[in-house]
């Protein structure tokens, strides 16, 4: 029975009562009151309350339990507090879908689907999973990001990194170090001189966007430029690059795309995240299996985005299609598919 007003009882009570079930949650409950309009509010009152989960039935664990015990156990805070505060203390069951989409629109109103995802949806779904609700989770449209990237051509790079080298020759290798490791910007900002191995031709990331920890292969001549690192590779705990996001960076990528020329006005520092993958699939031979090895995505949907940067071995075949003998190529000039497949 939902919530309802039972009016005072001659001879038991002179009060209005609230009785009933919402969300789970039983009331019988006197409000204490006389006048039926004041009753009324407070059945409004209790009814929100529940909704909120400020009113639980005894020994019910709540999402606040369920986060808390999540952080105490992994030691994993990331994103959790913005979302635990908007979902409060509601009861495990009351964690629907629409709670978990309203949540994500309320804490990121200008967030990309990719972001409201990763900082709400995800969330959600580690806590709950970490309390054994293991449900299926529907992820906001669009959350895997555009499939459409920009991306360098090798002589585009080539001329970006010698602008760069004009402007500031530790920005210049800051934007290889970028275009030949595929880091994120933030990765490669917080990076420490500690955890780079030259001698091995590596770089260890304790913490990514993925929160899994990876080694990034250093090419050997990436490798080489670092040992000539304009400020030298000092050993401790320093920053290898001394960036910071901040609007000064912005600004000297804005001066290197200028000086470079408006065929690259699409650059941004992600570009070069994109640039790497692409490289890794165009000349690295690797296909979307092989990305997601490197440790740079979680999962194949994730990079199969970079899939389109080279004819499929089966787009190939159009060699084999019928064309009339005028239009056929010298024999001498055939493509080996022709005779591997006749």
């Amino acid at each position: 029975m939902p919530l309802k007003l039972i009016p005072p009882r001659k001879g038991k009570s002179p009060y209005w009562s609230v009785r009933g079930t919402h969300l789970g949650i039983h009331l019988d409950r006197s409000t204490k009151s006389r006048n039926g309009g004041q009753a009324a509010a407070l059945l409004r009152k209790w009814r929100a309350d529940i909704e909120r989960g400020a009113l639980t039935r005894p020994g019910e664990p709540t999402f606040f339990d369920a986060a808390v015990n999540y952080m105490a156990q992994t030691g994993n805070d990331r994103f959790v507090k913005p979302v635990l505060e908007y979902i409060g203390k509601r009861p495990l069951v009351q964690v629907t879908q629409q709670l978990i989409d309203e949540a994500a629109v309320a804490l990121y109103p200008t967030g990309t689907p990719a972001t409201r995802n990763r900082q709400a949806h995800t969330v959600v779904s580690a806590v709950l999973k970490h309390a054994g609700i293991d449900g299926k989770l529907k992820r906001p449209k669009g959350w895997r990001g555009s499939k459409r990237v920009n991306w360098l051509t090798d002589t585009q790079a080539f001329r970006v990194f010698a602008s760069a080298s004009k402007t500031e020759p530790e920005f210049a290798l800051f934007l290889r170090f970028l275009c030949y490791t595929g880091m994120r910007l933030g990765e490669a900002l917080a990076l420490t001189t500690d955890r780079v191995m030259l001698e091995e031709g590596t770089a260890y990331l304790v913490t990514t966007k993925n929160d899994d920890p990876r080694t990034v292969y250093l090419p050997t001549h990436l490798v080489h430029a670092l040992q000539s690192h304009p400020r030298g590779m000092i050993r401790g705990h320093e920053r290898v690059f001394k960036f910071v996001k901040c609007g000064r960076l912005y600004a000297l990528l804005k001066v290197v795309k200028t000086a470079t020329g408006p065929d690259v006005d699409f650059l941004t520092f992600h570009t070069f995240r994109h640039t790497w993958a692409t490289w890794m699939r165009r000349y690295g031979r690797l296909d979307s299996v092989g990305l997601v090895a490197t440790g740079a995505w979680r999962d194949a949907a994730s990079a199969a985005r970079y899939a389109h940067v080279v004819a499929s071995e089966e787009s190939r075949r159009a060699e084999l299609l019928p064309v009339e003998k005028a239009w056929k190529a010298p024999k001498k000039q055939t493509n080996p598919l022709a005779k591997k497949h006749a």
